[in-house]
């Protein structure tokens, strides 16, 4: 096989895939995509295996020619580091401000005392039917009648219900 530089020849079917077969040979890939780790491209990283397909049905000739200078006409082909990209994932959660339980309870401390329930409320983290039902015989054992404890355990209970009554959420809490 003799290469002319001077006449550009356009490669058969048959030929691509021979270079192909070659390259992933050569390579030791276990299917023809796999070749495309090693094929770099000018916008970074290396060749995606949709424009490996794309080229080989479309621009043959260009994924040949590509082929043989990168990995065929090299002694040992080296893999191409994958193009940089934009971290993914929680950038938005990131602003959000992460409060310590001792910062929380004063917090609500000032709420309460800025007579300000609704927020106090909205600080208060919701607990569990059976901590409300603890704390509020605690409290009634002790004289002491706390009107937030109360309704922390009327809510837990319409939670509670909310959830034995919808079968979807029943069978989630059911899983835990």
């Amino acid at each position: 096989m003799a290469h002319h530089m001077a006449e550009p020849k356009t490669k058969s079917r048959k030929e691509i895939e021979t270079i192909i077969d070659r390259a992933i040979k050569k390579v030791g890939a276990k299917r023809a995509s796999d070749i495309c780790r090693y094929i770099p491209m000018t916008s970074g990283g290396y060749m995606h295996h949709f424009t490996f397909k794309k080229k080989r049905s479309k621009q043959p000739d260009e994924l040949g020619t590509m082929i043989e200078k990168f990995i065929m006409s090299v002694d040992r082909p080296s893999r191409v580091a994958p193009k940089q990209r934009a971290k993914r994932g929680l950038r938005k959660r990131r602003e959000l401000q992460v409060f310590t339980r001792a910062q929380l309870e004063k917090m609500i401390q000032l709420a309460n005392a800025a007579g300000d329930s609704e927020l106090a409320k909205a600080l208060s983290p919701s607990r569990p039917l059976t901590v409300c039902k603890r704390e509020l015989i605690a409290s009634i054992r002790r004289g002491q009648v706390d009107q937030a404890l109360w309704q922390a355990y009327v809510e837990a209970v319409e939670a509670h219900l909310a959830i034995q009554n919808n079968p979807l959420l029943a069978q989630v809490e059911g899983q835990k």
